[in-house]
């Protein structure tokens, strides 16, 4: 007997599930922490706020479209950012699409082309903890894939 007739269910429909539902979370925590001020983009920048301030970090999106993947400097960057992350207990993910998240974070110079946003940080916005239901959200959603060995587990932002 397998654990799917064990649990009586199929666990790929389950996971798929959960990956939109991670997605729309991510979607809505960077809305909400950019309105807020709380959103830090590009891995130089980032680099400076986990160095000057980790504590106050709660977030970490690493973001690389199928190009960036041959860019040795920029992987040794994520692995960095990544062994970071983990070190200090800061929830991280990966997007594969940066024009996605170029969309959703509208940052960019005035001739339409993104910033650097292969890392986003997203911060507290004071000493209180931030209590946003899409962060929760993401941070289960973190737990169960560290649960199985998926210590940076892919996200897919909606359309």
């Amino acid at each position: 007997m397998t654990l799917e007739e064990i649990r009586g269910q199929d666990t790929v429909p389950e996971s798929t599930a959960s990956m939109q539902g991670a997605g729309k979370a991510l979607h809505e925590l960077l809305v909400s922490a950019q309105r807020q001020g709380c959103l830090t983009a590009g891995v130089y920048e980032s680099a400076k706020v986990l160095n000057v301030d980790p504590d106050n970090v709660t977030f970490c999106v690493l973001a690389a479209d199928e190009e960036d993947e041959g860019d040795i400097a920029l992987q040794i960057h994520f692995t960095l950012i990544q062994a970071f992350c983990c070190e200090n207990d800061i929830d991280i993910v990966r997007v594969g699409d940066v024009q996605r998240l170029a969309a959703i974070v509208g940052t960019g110079d005035e001739a339409g082309t993104p910033g650097d946003l292969h890392c986003i940080l997203i911060s507290n916005p004071n000493e209180d903890a931030w209590k946003d239901p899409a962060l929760e959200k993401l941070s289960l959603f973190c737990e169960e894939s560290r649960s199985v060995n998926d210590w940076v587990p892919n996200i897919t932002l909606p359309e």
